[in-house]
């Protein structure tokens, strides 16, 4: 295993106030949540991680392991839960750590922030960071797991082609046009420009595509 290290809270603090915009306290309690996970992998192992929120844990595991959205090594699944994996990329080997409401003190005000007891502005901010730092991983529960060998394949992006409506380049697998233009796109179109799915299924329906 790899050996633990020490976990500098201080300075995690000063970088997660840079990268994440100030000291959220999920973040917080997220790095010690994923160097509980590092301490458990094998020494030499490349891993993969899972985030089972989208909400301050996915920067947590950015900021301390290699593992980013960007290269493909963390996966966010939203199931609501305050929980990581960190896994073997090749066997699927590794070690799952939640936040355990059974180990948050009552009258905490970490207990105040994990369920929304009181608002953000209620919250007492240096009583919360003081708990979370006092209390570390001692909050956590940790088990292995084992990730199903489906979601070890890399996935392909497969052809790439050219959208009928916006003429961007989008995966075939998408459909006739990309996701953008099948009214997924969060964007109000304005009125000076035609809407591209109807412009699309104007010309389709005299034979143009």
């Amino acid at each position: 295993m790899t050996k633990p290290q020490p976990f500098d809270i201080e300075k995690y603090l000063h970088v997660v106030q840079s990268f994440h915009g100030y000291a959220a306290p999920g973040v917080i309690i997220g790095g010690f949540m994923v160097n509980y996970a590092k301490s458990k992998i094998q020494e030499g192992v490349l891993f993969k991680a899972i985030c089972e929120t989208p909400a301050c844990l996915p920067d947590a595991i950015q900021l301390l392991t290699p593992c980013t959205i960007g290269n493909d090594r963390l996966k966010i699944f939203n199931f609501g839960r305050y929980a990581l994996s960190l896994y073997d990329k090749e066997k699927g080997d590794g070690f799952r750590v939640f936040l355990l409401p059974q180990k948050i003190d009552e009258k905490s005000e970490i207990k105040n922030w994990f369920f929304k007891l009181k608002s953000k502005p209620e919250q007492n901010t240096n009583l919360l960071l003081a708990q979370i730092k006092e209390a570390g991983e001692k909050l956590c529960g940790i088990h292995p797991i084992c990730v199903r060998p489906e979601f070890l394949k890399k996935q392909k992006r497969g052809e790439i082609i050219i959208c009928p409506c916006c003429r961007e380049a989008y995966p075939a697998e998408d459909g006739e046009v990309c996701r953008g233009c099948q009214v997924e796109s969060p964007y109000i179109i304005p009125d000076t420009l035609e809407n591209p799915i109807l412009e699309f299924n104007a010309l389709k329906s005299h034979g143009v595509y």
